[in-house]
């Protein structure tokens, strides 16, 4: 058994990034969630042009410094600029134009005088109180960025703020790596599926759409290949058709010593290198890893929890990784304090799953209610993290310190 921070190092290593030649120009309504392929910048300085910064008057700093209530300066108002408009006449000693927020300055005007610090008479205004500063409440053009100059930066994850600065720079189409391509398959003669009527003996496929949820929440595009029976034929068939079209190839079952466990003998048969039989977790030991020259297998074990479990220590961050995020692509761990007395054996590192919270300024994990089995799903529900019990260690009591992962 391969211990597990060794096992996700060498998975790390196993995986080739997306480069330029995994990349598409993608509209800009559809890229949230996507991975920036280039740096973007440009032609546009922002802001665009000098603009008010407040509702009020574009005044010369020179005409209104000395203003105050007792002896305010009357100027003679020669326009009005709303949003949008190109001003017509430039300010001249003795008066001010009408603006408001955003609009363009105009020529001959160096200063803002906010509309609470006037009164308009007819056609004049009332400056009650001087600016505090020559250029107040003047947005300069390229203030905020400068045509050219590096904008966002290749690896970003594009959210909401992101793309709120590729729209503003007018980026409509916008080059992204594509979506890692995960095919998933359920091993299992007893397998059925959702809709199907269960007979003794047989199983419900949740695997198949666990992990789909789980690849597309990681920005993968799922590719279900569904149920394959314990035959050998088929199941080569089915694994090789989908190391055909994927980057990356999920199974679940079939991975252990079992007698119908036939994936491992298949993966060498078809020219695979195995690079992982078993890892030392629990749950998730029956984990297979390997390569093909365009693919990457991971034979994840049948029982439900422990193919999410392995998924969430080992596939999430190959698939980060992949996916062309320059970095962060690890687990992420944090110390908690556990709320109840936890438990192991002490022979494989134990996960343990339930949920984290932040209380009074520290992490507090809860292990989740009922069994901790690997084949019971049922109490899996809410979870949001996995606490570790290292090897070799049987308990860690309520009160006390523990690395919780991330989820």
């Amino acid at each position: 058994m391969v211990p597990a921070k060794q096992a996700e190092e060498l998975i790390l290593n196993l995986v080739q990034p997306f480069n330029i030649q995994d990349v598409e120009d993608v509209d800009l309504r559809s890229v949230r969630d996507r991975i920036l392929a280039v740096s973007v910048t440009s032609h546009l300085d922002f802001p665009h042009w000098d603009n008010s910064a407040m509702d009020g008057y574009a005044v010369r700093f020179e005409d209104v410094k000395s203003a105050s209530a007792e002896k305010p300066v009357v100027l003679e108002i020669v326009e009005e600029i709303p949003a949008g408009y190109q001003p017509q006449r430039s300010v001249k000693p003795g008066q001010a134009a009408r603006i408001l927020t955003g609009s363009v300055m105009p020529e001959g005007a160096d200063t803002i005088v906010i509309q609470e610090e006037t009164k308009r008479e007819d056609e004049q205004v009332l400056i009650l109180k001087p600016p505090i500063e020559p250029q107040a409440f003047v947005r300069h053009r390229g203030a905020f960025y400068q045509a050219g100059a590096p904008l966002l930066s290749a690896g970003l994850v594009l959210k909401a703020p992101e793309i709120a600065v590729l729209a503003a720079a007018q980026c409509s189409q916008v080059r992204v790596y594509r979506r890692p391509r995960v095919a998933i398959l359920s091993t299992g003669s007893e397998l059925v599926t959702p809709d199907q009527p269960l007979q003794p003996g047989q199983i419900v496929d949740s695997n198949q759409y666990a992990l789909a949820a789980l690849v597309e929440q990681m920005g993968g595009e799922a590719i279900p290949l569904g149920i394959v029976a314990d035959q050998p034929e088929a199941l080569k068939r089915t694994i090789a058709d989908a190391v055909a079209i994927a980057d990356v190839v999920l199974s679940s079952g079939g991975v252990s010593v079992g007698d119908y466990d036939y994936v491992d003998r298949i993966l060498a048969e078809l020219g695979a290198q195995i690079h992982i039989r078993a890892v030392a977790i629990k749950p998730g030991k029956p984990l297979t890893v390997a390569t093909f020259p365009k693919a990457l297998y991971f034979g994840l074990p049948g029982n439900p929890v422990s193919a999410l479990v392995t998924f969430w220590r080992f596939v999430q961050p190959a698939l980060k990784k992949l996916s062309g995020l320059p970095q962060g692509w690890e687990p992420t761990f944090v110390q908690a304090i556990a709320q109840q007395d936890l438990r192991s054996d002490g022979k494989r590192e134990s996960y343990l799953w339930g949920q984290l919270h932040w209380v009074n300024d520290s992490y507090e994990f809860t292990i989740a209610t009922g069994s901790s089995s690997s084949g019971n799903l049922i109490n899996l529900a809410g979870t949001n993290s996995l606490g570790v019990i290292p090897i070799g260690q049987t308990q860690i009591m309520a009160g006390e310190s523990l690395q919780v992962l991330q989820i």
